[in-house]
C-alpha cells in the first residue's frame, strides 16, 4: 500500500490573514498588558519593600543618630559640667579671696569704728559735761525767773481779783454775739447750696437730651456705613474665593503636611521639652549641689580655721615643750654626766677600797679574822657620859634614816675600828718622832762629847772642862729659896748609850 503523505497547507485568504494578524496583535497586546501588570505589581511590591526597608533603615538611622546625639550631648554636658565646676571653683576661690579681703577690711573697719566710737564717746562725755554745766546754769536762771514770775503773778492776781466780774460779763456778751453770727452764716450757706443744686440739675438735663440726639444720628450714619462695607466685603470675598481656589487646594495639602510636620514638631518639641526639663532638673541639682558645696565649703573653712588655730596652738605648745624638753635634756645630760663622773669616782673609790681591803686582809690578825665585828668597848658609865655631852632626841625622821642605814652598821664598826687604830698609830707615830728627835739630840751630844773638832770646840760642850771650868755660861746670881717656896725641879740626864742598849 502506498504511504500516506502529509496534508498540504492551503493558502490563506487576505481576510483570514488579517484576522490572524489581529489575533496576534491582540495576543501580543494582552501579553504586553500582562507583562505591564506583572511589572507594575512587581514594581509596587518592590516599592513597598523599599519603603518598608527605608522606614526600617530610617528608624535604625534615627536610633543610631539618637544614640550618637545622646553621646555627643552627654559629652557636651560633661564638658559643660567640668567647665561649670572649674568656673565654680574659680568663683569660689575669688569669693574666698573677696571674703578674706572683706574680713580684713571688716577688721580694719571695726578697729576704725572702735577708735571712732571711743573718740565719739569721749566727745559725748565732754558734751554731756558741757550740757550738764549749761543745764545747771539754765536751771539756776529758770529758778530765778520762776521766782520773779511767781512774784509778778501774785501781784497781778491781787489786781485781777477786782476786775474779774467785769471780764466775765464782757465774755458772755461776746459769746452771744458769736452765736448770732454763726446762725446767720449757716442760713446763707443753706440758701446758696439749694440754688447751686437747681442750676446743676437743669444743666444735667440739657446735656442728657443733647447726647441722646447725637447718639441717634450717629447710629443711623454708622448703620449705612456698615451696610455698604458688608456689600463690599461680600464682593471681595467672592472674588477672593474665585481667585484662590487652586491656592486653597494647595493650602489644604500644605495644611495636611503642616499637621504632619506639626505633629513631628510637637514630638520633637516634647523631646526638646523633656530635654529642657532634664536640663532644668540638672541645673537645679547643680544649684542644690553648689549650695550644698558652698555650705560644706563654709563648714570646711570654719573647721579649717579651727584646725589651723588648734594647729598654731599645738605648734606653740610643741615649741614650748621642745624648748622645755631641750632644756631638760641639757640639764639631764649635764646631771647625767655629773652623776656618771660621780659614779665613776665612787666606783674607783670602791675599787680602791676593795683593793685596800684585800691588801689589809693580809695584815689582819687572827682575832680580827675570827671576830671582824667588835662590840662596843665603852662601859655603861662612859656611854652615859657621852649621851650627857651629846644629847639627841630620837625623832621619826631620824629613826627612818637609822633604819635605812642599819645595813651599814657592821661596815661602820670596822671602819671606826680602823679609824681608831689609824688615829692611835698616828698618835704613836708622833710620839715616836718626838722620842726619835730627842734620841738624835742625845746621840749627837754624846758624839760631840767624845769627839774633838773645831766645830765641837767652837760650840758649847758640857764635857769640855778646862781648869775645872766648863764653857757653858754660868748664871749671874743663884736664886735664894725662901721658906715656903718650892724647890727647883731636878733634871735627870740619861746617857744615850744606856737608852740605845735598852731600845735595841
Amino acid at each position: 500500500m502506498p504511504k500516506k503523505g502529509k496534508k498540504a497547507k492551503l493558502p490563506l485568504s487576505d481576510e483570514e490573514q488579517l484576522l490572524l494578524f489581529q489575533q496576534k496583535l491582540l495576543a501580543e497586546e494582552e501579553m504586553a498588558k500582562k507583562k505591564e501588570r506583572l511589572l507594575s505589581q512587581f514594581l509596587k511590591d518592590k516599592l513597598a519593600k523599599e519603603e518598608h526597608n527605608s522606614a526600617l533603615n530610617l528608624n535604625k538611622i534615627n536610633t543610631q543618630w539618637r544614640t550618637v546625639l545622646r553621646e555627643v550631648k552627654t559629652r557636651e554636658l560633661h564638658k559643660d559640667i567640668e567647665i561649670l565646676s572649674q568656673t565654680f571653683e574659680r568663683v569660689v576661690d575669688c569669693k574666698d579671696s573677696v571674703i578674706k579681703s572683706l574680713a580684713k577690711d571688716l577688721s580694719e573697719a571695726e578697729e576704725q569704728y572702735a577708735h571712732a566710737l571711743r573718740s565719739h564717746l569721749h566727745s559725748i562725755d565732754q558734751l554731756l559735761a558741757l550740757q550738764r554745766c549749761r543745764l545747771n546754769l539754765l536751771e539756776e536762771s529758770y529758778n530765778t525767773e520762776l521766782e520773779a514770775l511767781t512774784k509778778e503773778f501774785e501781784t497781778e492776781r491781787k489786781c485781777l481779783m477786782s476786775h474779774r466780774k467785769t471780764i466775765t460779763d464782757q465774755h458772755e456778751k461776746e459769746i452771744h454775739y458769736l452765736q448770732d453770727v454763726f446762725m446767720a452764716m449757716e442760713q446763707s450757706y443753706i440758701d446758696s447750696e439749694y440754688e447751686s443744686k437747681l442750676e446743676f440739675q437743669s444743666m444735667w438735663d440739657d446735656l442728657k437730651n443733647k447726647n441722646l440726639e447725637e447718639k441717634h444720628f450717629l447710629r443711623l450714619k454708622l448703620e449705612n456705613i456698615v451696610e455698604d462695607l458688608w456689600r463690599r466685603f461680600q464682593d471681595a470675598l467672592k472674588n477672593y474665593t474665585d481667585a484662590t481656589e487652586d491656592q486653597k487646594i494647595a493650602f489644604e495639602t500644605l495644611q495636611v503636611k503642616d499637621e504632619k510636620s506639626s505633629k513631628e514638631i510637637e514630638a520633637q518639641m516634647k523631646k526638646i521639652q523633656r530635654l529642657q526639663d532634664s536640663i532644668i532638673i540638672l541645673k537645679s541639682k547643680i544649684m542644690v549641689h553648689s549650695r550644698e558645696s558652698e555650705d560644706q565649703n563654709q563648714y570646711i573653712r570654719k573647721d579649717k580655721e579651727l584646725v589651723l588655730a588648734q594647729l598654731r596652738k599645738f605648734k606653740a605648745q610643741r615649741t614650748q615643750a621642745r624648748e622645755l624638753s631641750q632644756e631638760n635634756l641639757v640639764k639631764l645630760t649635764l646631771e647625767s654626766n655629773a652623776t656618771l663622773k660621780a659614779l665613776r669616782r665612787i666606783v674607783d673609790k670602791g675599787e680602791k677600797i676593795l683593793k685596800l681591803a684585800e691588801i689589809c686582809r693580809k695584815f689582819e690578825t687572827e682575832e680580827e679574822k675570827v671576830l671582824p665585828f667588835y662590840s662596843s668597848v665603852l662601859t655603861p658609865k662612859e656611854q652615859e657620859k657621852i649621851e650627857e655631852i651629846y644629847p639627841e632626841e630620837l625623832t621619826e625622821q631620824l629613826a627612818k634614816v637609822i633604819v635605812n642605814y642599819t645595813g651599814m652598821e657592821n661596815f661602820w664598826k670596822r671602819y671606826n675600828k680602823v679609824k681608831l687604830e689609824q688615829l692611835s698609830l698616828q698618835h704613836r707615830h708622833v710620839q715616836l718622832l718626838e722620842i726619835n728627835g730627842k734620841l738624835r739630840e742625845m746621840l749627837k751630844q754624846y758624839l760631840d762629847g767624845i769627839s774633838v773638832s773645831d766645830e765641837v770646840m767652837s760650840q758649847l760642850n758640857p764635857l769640855f772642862i778646862v781648869n775645872h771650868r766648863s764653857n757653858l755660861p754660868q748664871p749671874l746670881s743663884t736664886p735664894t729659896t725662901q721658906p715656903g717656896d718650892k724647890p727647883p725641879p731636878t733634871t735627870y740626864i740619861i746617857e744615850a748609850a744606856h737608852v740605845i742598849s735598852h731600845i735595841l
